[in-house]
């Protein structure tokens, strides 16, 4: 099992925020706007060095994604922050028709997703988001795993044209992918060879995955760790590549089992390789209020959880 060191833990949120900045010193087309969280969203360098680039809003979500929507007709790249609840269920209706149905270049980012969000529990903590964001046509969806991927998907995202999801959170993690690194939508990174499973992570998970991993390596499992940190567009070809050589598949997210990448994956194997799949995610159920890793622990969403998936369904491989 590859072994991957690092020196600090910081949040994804802070990466989207160093990311916006980058952006602000090389890209005059890049504005911000922000629902009455700019400090959360890790906007205010973004704020204080382009002010005239800034546009706090308030708390009024769906006319946020209506003046970013606007924005884009005069060629603007408008990058919209406010927490994952606020950023999809709150504002859905406005999200499919005036930015997805008319593919406009809107940039959603999403901070405080999943059930990491702690102790402002189940009203906050959205499961469903991935889901509603990929069922829309033309919409890219992006869920990076630690700070540096996250700065790196912020700043990648700018070039792309069309409407795009970009998902992170508040805790701190592990920031262990390079901080150099050439982030690419819809190629997922591999972090392990392995022989005996195929293990799809995103976000959160990745670390998580990374930890069974070596847990398993004990076990004398040699699991193939793949960060899937773009869940649409879906890297197919390395997923089936992957699928088809291990026999075996896991998925491991922190988000519903309905709707996830976990689902998007199955859907792909039920029609190219029908192969066994188990998944660790939270299963039709809300979260509550509690400490992030006492959560994660609950809802059975860390190393342990994925071994135990690992183990089960390597006994139903051929």
């Amino acid at each position: 099992m590859k072994d991957f060191p690092y020196t600090e833990s910081k949040d994804t949120r802070s990466g989207f925020g160093a990311g916006l900045h980058e952006l602000g010193k090389t890209n005059p087309n890049v504005v911000a706007l922000c629902a009455d969280l700019t400090g959360s969203l890790k906007m205010d360098a973004f704020k204080k060095d382009f002010p005239e680039r800034f546009f706090q809003v308030g708390i009024a979500e769906a006319n946020m994604m209506g003046v970013a929507a606007g924005m884009t007709i005069g060629g603007k790249i408008p990058f919209t922050g406010t927490f994952a609840n606020f950023s999809t269920g709150r504002v859905y209706d406005q999200i499919r028709q005036s930015i997805a149905y008319s593919d406009k270049n809107v940039k959603i980012c999403a901070s405080h997703a999943g059930l990491t969000l702690g102790e402002d529990g189940a009203t906050h903590q959205i499961l469903e988001d991935l889901g509603m964001m990929k069922m829309l046509p033309g919409m890219t969806v992006i869920n990076p795993c630690d700070y540096n991927q996250t700065k790196a998907a912020t700043i990648a995202i700018a070039d792309h044209e069309g409407p795009v999801y970009l998902r992170f959170g508040r805790p701190v993690v592990p920031n262990f992918t390079p901080a150099d690194q050439q982030f690419v939508i819809g190629e997922a990174v591999l972090l392990n060879e392995g022989t005996d499973v195929s293990i799809f992570a995103t976000g959160h998970l990745v670390w998580k995955a990374v930890l069974a991993g070596k847990l398993l390596a004990e076990k004398g499992i040699n699991a193939e760790i793949i960060n899937i940190h773009t869940i649409k567009p879906l890297d197919a070809q390395a997923i089936l590549a992957s699928a088809r050589k291990t026999g075996c598949v896991v998925t491991a997210e922190e988000h519903q089992m309905n709707g996830g990448l976990g689902d998007s994956i199955a859907q792909l194997l039920a029609r190219e390789e029908p192969l066994p799949l188990e998944m660790v995610a939270v299963n039709d159920s809300f979260g509550e209020s509690a400490t992030p890793d006492q959560l994660m622990e609950k809802y059975k969403l860390n190393e342990a959880a994925i071994v135990a998936a690992v183990e089960a369904v390597m006994k139903r491989k051929k």
